[in-house]
């Protein structure tokens, strides 16, 4: 049994927060340099140009890549030889969320749904945990902004539905969409599952770095973004070639009298941070 301090916890929360608000991640960066590359359009290659060199200058001026900083999303993989100690695991981890929101200077979003009283630090995250083997735990934080969350769909197909549904039915999400959800976008799609959990695995896939392990779902992944792109929604809605930078696929087994299938979509900023403690 390995113990982990609350604070250990607390502080690195805090530090991925701070790190995904300003720098945005390797793999987006180079799937935006290759769309401003490949881009025909005159307006929609200026406007990746402008995205690049945002992001170059957050960077270099430690500020958010952009000023909805988001809720905060943790995934978080907990090892069964893990003893959490000195608090509550989820205590430890909305500690985290406040100190990167207040100390880092980020935009607090979150409000109380019904009278819209802000919370102050952007507390609650929202927060799903997995018991893993091992003494380690693994956070993976996805700051997201809800132009793009706003977006998202759900549908509950019938079970006799296919590939072809699936790709309709992510394409039409992303037409209904147009430039609100800040394209070029990174889209997350959860086949399978439930009502709940599909939207679940949609957002864990946005996360996701690499090729995907599964040939099938990699293949559909393909299919996806050459539909998507296919729209020519382009950058920010204003028309181009590259309306998705990239389409991330997460399948789970269902009941046999249904398919349900969510998009998560997110915008060219879509922000992640990966830490193990």
């Amino acid at each position: 049994m390995r113990n982990i301090d609350c604070l250990t916890i607390k502080e690195e929360i805090k530090k991925l927060f701070i790190k995904a608000a300003v720098f945005l991640p390797d793999d987006v960066t180079e799937l935006i340099k290759e769309a401003e590359k490949a881009e025909s359009g005159k307006t929609a290659k200026s406007i990746l140009g402008k995205i690049i060199e945002n992001s170059a200058y957050a960077q270099k001026a430690a500020l958010p890549i952009c000023q909805d900083t988001g809720m905060a999303f943790v995934f978080a993989e907990v090892g069964q030889e893990v003893h959490v100690t000195g608090g509550c695991f989820e205590d430890a981890i909305n500690g985290g969320v406040s100190a990167a929101y207040t100390e880092g200077y980020l935009r607090k979003s979150v409000v109380t749904p019904l009278d819209r009283i802000n919370t102050g630090d952007n507390t609650p995250a929202v927060i799903y945990t997995k018991i893993i083997p091992g003494d380690k735990i693994k956070l993976f934080v996805l700051p997201k902004g809800f132009g793009s969350e706003n977006m998202s769909r759900l549908a509950m197909l019938d079970p006799s539905a296919g590939k072809g549904d699936i790709i309709n039915f992510v394409t039409s999400a992303v037409k209904e969409a147009g430039g609100r959800p800040c394209p070029p976008l990174i889209i997350g799609v959860g086949i399978g599952g439930s009502f709940d959990y599909a939207p679940f695995l949609a957002k864990k896939a946005l996360t996701r770095t690499g090729a995907n392990p599964d040939a099938a779902l990699a293949d559909l992944e393909g299919e996806i973004l050459k539909s998507v792109n296919e729209t020519k929604v382009g950058a920010m809605g204003l028309g181009g070639d590259i309306t998705a930078l990239k389409v991330a696929v997460e399948a789970y087994p269902t009941h046999i009298a249904s398919l349900p299938v969510a998009v998560n979509i997110s915008c060219h900023a879509t922000r992640h941070a990966y830490a193990e403690i």
